[in-house]
């Protein structure tokens, strides 16, 4: 779960580059069940995956955005051509926003609050679009996450016949594609909450920087009914993204590698070549050779674990083994607590729902 622990930082992008994740939330958010932000000052951002704010969300609002409450249509149910269309579409938008990471953390939050040992629909939370609605953004972890939102809204707008939730789960999935990484086996099909009552309780996502890094992660994620393995794998997503310290309280204000952006300059990335999804991460992790490179807490655990580090080590050896692990994992994250309809799914690569 890359994109968990931190509440990544954000790197706003502009027009020229390649890759990354996090923060910057408002004075007053008034998102209903969709958000429309025409009227937003919009800067895109990057940043990454999961480095959990250290400060309260009160804080955030020192970018003072402002936000037009909508009423757009909701979807019961995504109609696939739509889906096919909407992909295209943030295919493009990947290519001028070079917004991967924050896509890939988006999806990930929405889904990740997934609790296996609550039956109930949407109480057990998981990915079912909650996470577009205001008391939800403003959980810390999820700092910065209102410009991903940002992002999407234009296109969910064209294309009403799909979800949020479905939208936030290609968006990620469509991320790590276009960056280089691995075709994912996703299914679409999920029914979203239809208000703010519904979101999960706060504190069901990952620490950056908890005391005991491996215990902590093993709560949050065995709780999901996830294991040591994916919990290593989808750790390789921080191959994406860069920390920005003013918000996320993790990394330094630049590097040699990203004091020339792309999109804004500074803040520090896991990777050298932080728009390009491959197993990089687990190899400068493992060798810790340059003091411009992020190491977080959860992020050294994974090779001083042994559970943890038998997976880090065939990772950081084997590219193909890493692709094809992560492809499941991810998959399978982007599943956690959805209704489907119809409730099989569907594959937006078969010729029918």
């Amino acid at each position: 779960m890359a994109s968990f622990y931190a509440a990544s930082a954000a790197a706003a992008a502009t027009s020229t580059a390649t890759t990354r994740l996090l923060p910057s939330a408002a004075n007053r958010l008034t998102l209903s069940s969709s958000i429309s932000l025409k009227s937003l000052r919009f800067s895109p951002v990057i940043s990454h995956l999961y480095v959990r704010k250290k400060t309260t969300l009160g804080r955030i609002s020192s970018e003072r955005l402002s936000y037009a409450t909508v009423t757009s249509p909701i979807s019961a149910a995504s109609i696939p051509e739509q889906l096919k269309s909407a992909r295209e579409n943030i295919k493009e938008l990947l290519k001028t926003t070079y917004c991967h990471p924050i896509l890939v953390r988006l999806g990930w939050h929405d889904a990740g609050t997934y609790n296996k040992n609550i039956e109930e629909w949407p109480k057990r939370g998981g990915a079912n679009g909650s996470l577009r609605f205001e008391i939800e953004l403003k959980h810390a972890a999820n700092a910065g996450l209102v410009n991903a939102l940002k992002l999407l809204q234009p296109i969910k707008e064209k294309y009403s016949g799909v979800t949020y939730a479905d939208l936030f789960q290609l968006a990620s999935a469509t991320a790590v594609e276009e960056a280089g990484g691995p075709k994912i086996p996703m299914k679409y099909g999920r029914v979203d909450v239809s208000e703010p009552e519904q979101c999960p309780e706060e504190g069901r996502l990952p620490d950056a920087g908890p005391p005991s890094p491996a215990t902590h992660l093993r709560e949050v994620f065995y709780r999901m009914g996830l294991n040591d393995k994916e919990i290593v794998v989808l750790s390789g997503a921080h191959t994406l993204g860069r920390s920005r310290p003013e918000r996320s309280g993790w990394g330094k204000p630049e590097t040699k590698y990203t004091k020339e952006g792309p999109g804004a300059p500074g803040g520090q990335s896991w990777t050298v070549q932080w728009l390009k999804f491959d197993n990089s991460y687990f190899k400068d992790i493992k060798e810790r050779r340059d003091a411009d490179l992020l190491v977080l807490p959860t992020d050294a655990v994974l090779f001083e674990d042994p559970s943890f580090k038998e997976y880090a080590e065939k990772y950081a050896a084997d590219q193909d083994a890493f692709f094809k692990d992560y492809a499941e994992a991810h998959a399978k994250l982007s599943n956690l607590g959805a209704k489907f309809e119809p409730p099989e799914g569907f594959s937006l690569d078969d010729s029918s729902p």
